[in-house]
């Protein structure tokens, strides 16, 4: 497939040839959403607990005697239903990961990126570079190329002038194109690809790797 290449002016410069393999996969939406689900679980710490019945902090002295006052016999402030006692249920520490083989993984990916194409939201650029950080004019250049959309933009490799211009927008987000992901690919609604990280996109998802 052909798509055009635009400059950073938003000026179409020349088209280019996408692999089919990558950009016109076959679109699978049960397993792009069981990657996201993956990549979602991945990020929960699973750190969240309650304290139970023998894990509270209170006196074990009882709490009135035993008899003649016309009250329920209770023997420890930590049971459950007092203020200040154990929880009979609640979450506990628990590893969410969830696994995924490989050739699914990189089949999401493929299946997002033909979606995103066929959607238009992939903008292909020739080149972007700033000589300094620049957030506003950076606005700029997203505008002409993009619109006033959120957009999320690939890198190549580190460059700290884009970085910086973009990261300081509220609506845009830089990524290294090495690190693709379903749910930052699927969150905005542009991607801004210069042709130094299509290559490496090509180089990490064809069909051949």
């Amino acid at each position: 497939m052909q798509v055009p290449v635009l400059d950073m002016n938003g000026a179409q410069v020349k088209t280019i040839d996408l692999p089919a393999d990558i950009f016109e996969a076959k679109i699978n939406m049960g397993l792009m959403h069981q990657a996201y689900l993956r990549q979602m679980a991945n990020r929960r710490l699973g750190t969240h607990k309650v304290q139970r019945r023998s894990e509270v902090s209170v006196t074990n002295m009882k709490m009135y005697r035993q008899k003649h006052t016309g009250r329920a016999r209770h023997g420890s402030q930590g049971a459950t239903q007092f203020v200040g006692g154990g929880r009979p249920m609640g979450p506990r520490p628990r590893d969410y990961t969830q696994d995924m083989p490989k050739k699914m993984r990189r089949g999401a990916i493929r299946s997002v990126l033909s979606v995103l194409l066929r959607d238009n939201q992939l903008v292909f650029v020739d080149r972007l570079a700033m000589e300094t950080p620049k957030t506003k004019v950076m606005r700029g250049v997203l505008a002409k190329i993009a619109g006033d959309v959120s957009t999320l933009v690939l890198l190549a490799e580190r460059d700290e002038n884009v970085q910086a211009s973009v990261n300081n927008l509220s609506n845009a987000k830089t990524l290294r194109a090495q690190y693709l992901n379903i749910r930052d690919l699927l969150y905005y609604d542009k991607v801004i690809v210069p042709l130094s990280a299509l290559d490496v996109i090509i180089s990490i998802w064809g069909l051949n790797k």
